[in-house]
């Protein structure tokens, strides 16, 4: 069920185009929103992916106009990396069609199954969030 919940998720949302953002792309300007300021090693390996090509999707978004780079206070050779005006408010957009996707799918469902439903998300959104950031501390914990 969760597999075919999270397939039916990606159908919707597909409907809400990510464009001109590719998924990669999207996923570093939602990592940039709640990491803002980190550097490009730092960005590389929450994508599990190298410098090299991580600054190249960065290369894109910067052309976009949704990342801009600014320069370490403390090492120059340092760059850090923060999401634009214009990458916040692709974001704000892309989630508020997201949503609407979502409410039309919710708004035909029996009011108690999306009661259920809801208690459901925010027991889950809580585990969630609770994971990611002990992983978050603890390959904080392994690089420093």
């Amino acid at each position: 069920m969760t597999s075919t919940a999270a397939e039916l998720l990606e159908v919707l949302w597909g409907r809400a185009s990510t464009a001109p953002a590719s998924a990669s792309q999207l996923r570093v300007l939602l990592i940039l929103e709640h990491h803002e300021g980190i550097n490009l090693r730092t960005l590389a390996d929450s994508l599990a992916s190298t410098p090299p090509s991580t600054s190249r999707l960065c290369d894109r978004l910067q052309a976009a106009g949704f990342v801009e780079r600014v320069v370490g206070p403390s090492d120059r050779r340092e760059v850090r990396l923060h999401l634009s005006g214009r990458g916040r408010s692709f974001l704000a957009d892309l989630r508020v069609r997201r949503e609407s996707a979502v409410r039309s799918v919710l708004e035909q469902m029996p009011a108690a199954k999306r009661t259920a439903l809801l208690q459901g998300l925010e027991a889950f959104v809580d585990v969630a969030a609770a994971r990611i950031h002990d992983e978050d501390h603890d390959s904080g914990s392994r690089t420093a």
